[in-house]
């Protein structure tokens, strides 16, 4: 007779799985999209400055983001000296981290083989690897989103546990300063209360906690302040126009702004549905057809479990939708609650497929072990098809042929700072104007300007600028003042950023 593993064993060996799959590769990848390059750069920079509270980006306030993403990755950048390996730890941690979260709650909510079966679920499905593998902000934002959701479960559906609680209220503020979404396991109480109003058997009800409940807003709102309140003080204290700009740029602009009037990614209402969710969400997608009856009669049956679990990932689609403003990335913090809800059907349905299809019952396990192997192959693949970053070539070559000098960017993007390996000029990331250029050349003729070919011949001879290369965006050349065409006269910026890393040649290495 086979001997089960505890729950402790078996939550280790799907962690190591974890770490196996989204590790692999690890050290050989490099940062090689404009998040990547931003987010690297932005925890560089902040190493380099000591400029903590406000994340700066060559120089200039980066406003879109909370620094928390970029603080971890600082973090591991000085830890291990391996920025290109630091950049890709926060989503590992995620990984193991929140398969472990699932694999518990799906064992105190039915069973340890259904719990087994959510972690595998959540690693075999294809938007963890497209986002854990990455060094986006989603791929630690699901650490907290998840907490967030394991600490109100444990409370709402197998409470009261109010210590869970307030961690998950605690998590979700930290998650609302590393993402302004982090609040969204808040919505399991749209679903909950409703069951409880119903009374639906799966859930606790808890009248009469006013007080406790409140409380779980004051975790949250502590967690907020171990970023915000340091801020407030700062800017309070002596803050510049750019910083109290600053501020109200990342408490307004950029999270109920863009959510009500995004600028950005705008999408149809109906996007995650046709776009994202078909593929994102394989192989878990391919047996909704049978999940979605399923599903409807467990909740005929009342089960008050799967109203709360699937009507939060109903709520955060929904969410998501509404707004105009939609990535791929977005519905993401819904998959572990998706695939909780899943797991408890998955026995019966293979029993079921497996009864018409006996052939299916014997090559089945070398199918799903096929799925996980080639998810870790790929690991190793993607480095080696990507190759080095063509920017980090860019800069090298530019550095070479204006001999270190001074180089003025143009309609510039996070990977000409991230590799640059000299002293660089811009005027902000939306005023990098060629027409600015070309005026700061007059005035100092020694340094040099990287500018794009597609609008090189508005300010400059093309004739006399020498052809660098090319990123994914366009092709590059690098002009000096006498390639001046006389067609562009400019008042001179009155805002000018200088930058230079202290050590470029460490700042990011080739793997």
């Amino acid at each position: 007779m086979r001997r089960k593993l505890s729950p402790r064993v078996e939550c280790l060996v799907l962690m190591l799985l974890a770490l196996l799959l989204i590790g692999a590769g690890l050290g050989l990848r490099q940062a090689q999209n404009v998040d990547e390059e931003r987010f690297l750069g932005v925890a560089l920079e902040m190493l380099h400055n000591g400029s903590w509270l406000i994340p700066h980006r060559a120089g200039e306030i980066y406003g879109d983001k909370p620094p928390i993403f970029m603080w971890t990755v600082a973090f591991f950048i000085w830890l291990t000296g391996l920025p290109n390996l630091a950049l890709y730890i926060p989503g590992l941690l995620s990984a193991t981290t929140v398969t472990a979260l699932v694999h518990d709650l799906g064992r105190r909510l039915w069973s340890q083989r259904i719990g087994r079966i959510a972690a595998l679920l959540y690693l075999a499905t294809y938007q963890t690897h497209s986002i854990l593998r990455t060094g986006q902000i989603d791929s630690f934002l699901i650490l907290f989103t998840t907490l967030g959701l394991y600490g109100l479960a444990r409370h709402l559906l197998l409470g009261p546990a109010w210590r869970w609680f307030y961690v998950g209220c605690a998590a979700m503020g930290i998650g609302v300063i590393t993402k302004g979404v982090g609040f969204l396991p808040v919505l399991l109480l749209i679903p909950y209360a409703y069951a409880v109003r119903k009374g639906w058997p799966g859930v606790v009800a808890m009248p009469g906690e006013s007080r406790r409940w409140l409380l779980g807003f004051v975790f949250m709102l502590a967690a907020i302040a171990i970023w915000l309140l340091p801020l407030a003080l700062s800017i309070a204290l002596n803050g510049t126009a750019e910083e109290i700009a600053y501020a109200r740029e990342i408490l307004l602009r950029q999270t109920a702004g863009r959510y009500a009037a995004a600028w950005h990614h705008r999408e149809p209402f109906w996007y995650f549905f046709t776009n994202v969710i078909p593929q994102y969400w394989l192989p878990l997608v391919l047996v909704l057809p049978w999940l979605v009856p399923a599903w409807r009669r467990q909740l005929q049956k009342r089960d008050g479990r799967v109203l709360v679990l699937l009507g939060w990932v109903a709520l955060v689609v929904l969410f998501f939708c509404i707004s105009s403003g939609k990535r791929k990335l977005y519905i993401y913090p819904a998959l572990p609650a998706l695939v909780l809800v899943a797991a408890p059907l998955v026995p019966w349905l293979l029993q079921r497929w497996f009864r018409q299809r006996p052939r299916l019952r014997r090559v089945f396990p070398a199918l799903v072990a096929t799925w996980f192997v080639l998810w870790f192959a790929r690991g190793f693949v993607e480095p080696v098809r990507d190759g080095v970053n063509p920017n980090q070539t860019l800069m090298a070559q530019a550095n070479s042929m204006t001999h270190g000098a001074n180089l003025v960017l143009v309609n510039w993007s996070e990977g000409h700072w991230l590799f640059a390996r000299q002293p660089i000029v811009h005027f902000g990331m939306l005023d990098s104007t060629v027409e600015r250029a070309a005026q700061w050349l007059r005035e100092h003729s020694h340094d040099y300007a990287l500018v794009p070919d597609d609008v090189l011949d508005r300010c400059f001879k093309p004739e006399a600028a020498r052809e660098l290369g090319e990123n994914s965006r366009a092709q590059w050349s690098i002009v000096g003042a006498d390639a001046d065409n006389g067609l562009c006269h400019v008042q001179a910026s009155s805002t000018v950023y200088r930058f230079s890393w202290a050590d470029p040649q460490v700042q990011v290495s080739v793997p």
